[in-house]
């Protein structure tokens, strides 16, 4: 099969695609024919060796990714025969080997995609619909809730943008650049609005009036996130899930003082990690499954920007540079 793989850390340009051995699918798993794999912001910081929820590769060479979907193709020892030819898609969790042609994965981990879905938009629920669903846990939106959304243009902003205009709240999204700021418009948001202009927050601040936010989505950090913060209404939540604002590798999130959120009537919440998963009951696979529910129905539709497989390296720096609209997928 060919596949990208890393040979040594460092920059997007040693992602190599080449021909490597096929996977051989163990008891309890199945081999896919990838039809699409899923490239995530924290693969850059994997590619560099540097650290995460998944500990960069002991050895090298590897094949990063961990998000795929397409057909079954083979079937390892004890599977039940009935898989064999559905287009599914899954998460590999610890085990990378997504960006290739053939991957395998444990029969617990698949999910059938739902009809009306191709492989790519599969791809996008399963990583970036379950984030979503799961950061969706800590709040309740409805018809008097005002959303800020900053990174709107985004996989999982994209997707917090419809949710909240299907709960019947006013959502205000923020993306960096006209065309950004048009997708925005576009996806529902009832203003859109470019954060790298100076005067974004008084923007914000003509449309709602004496209003202000209920609830912040906090990916970014940094100046937009804490002009944000500064929109929120008393009893408003700061729900924090990034700080690409800040730079993948060397920032961090925006934190308050319990005297800070006292004085400003607001809560301010870190909702990745063990906590998103708690509120699921520790299993990730309800996320997942609220993820699929949800598109299958038609209330939520991923953003989705493809590159082929041969040009993993240019997925890399465009996400890394912030060139990007959506879930960044590879198609073989």
């Amino acid at each position: 099969m060919r596949a990208v793989r890393l040979h040594a850390f460092g920059p997007a340009e040693n992602l190599t695609y080449e021909r490597t051995e096929d996977p051989v699918p163990g008891p309890g798993q199945v081999r896919i024919a990838v039809a699409a794999a899923g490239v995530h912001l924290l693969d850059t910081a994997l590619r560099q060796g540097m650290r995460g929820p998944y500990p960069a590769p002991a050895e090298l060479p590897t094949v990063p990714g961990r998000e795929v979907a397409g057909t079954v193709e083979t079937l390892g020892e004890g599977v039940d025969a009935g898989w064999l030819g559905k287009r599914v898609v899954a998460h590999l969790g610890m085990a990378p080997g997504g960006y290739a042609e053939l991957a395998v994965t444990d029969t617990a981990r698949l999910h059938e995609i739902p009809a009306g879905l191709d492989e790519a938009e599969a791809v996008a629920m399963i990583g970036t619909g379950r984030t979503t669903m799961g950061i969706l846990q800590f709040t309740d939106l409805g018809p008097g809730d005002i959303a800020l959304v900053p990174a709107a243009a985004g996989g999982i902003g994209t997707l917090l943008v419809q949710y909240a205009k299907n709960a019947g709240a006013t959502v205000i999204g923020l993306a960096g650049g006209p065309a950004k700021v048009a997708r925005v418009a576009a996806n529902g948001a009832d203003l859109a609005v470019d954060y790298t202009l100076s005067d974004w927050p008084e923007r914000v601040t003509a449309y709602l009036g004496d209003r202000g936010a209920t609830v912040v989505f906090d990916s970014v950090g940094g100046p937009a996130g804490l002009a944000a913060v500064g929109l929120l209404a008393k009893g408003g939540k700061h729900l924090v899930f990034g700080w690409s604002g800040e730079g993948l590798h060397d920032g961090s999130p925006l934190t308050f003082t319990d005297e800070e959120l006292t004085e400003r009537g607001i809560t301010s919440e870190s909702v990745l990690g063990p906590v998103m998963l708690q509120k699921a009951g520790g299993d990730v696979r309800v996320l997942e499954e609220r993820a699929f529910a949800e598109a299958a129905a038609g209330r939520l539709r991923p953003a989705v920007q493809r590159f082929p497989l041969a040009e993993a390296a240019r997925a890399h720096r465009a996400l890394e540079t912030r060139g990007t609209m959506g879930k960044v997928v590879l198609e073989p």
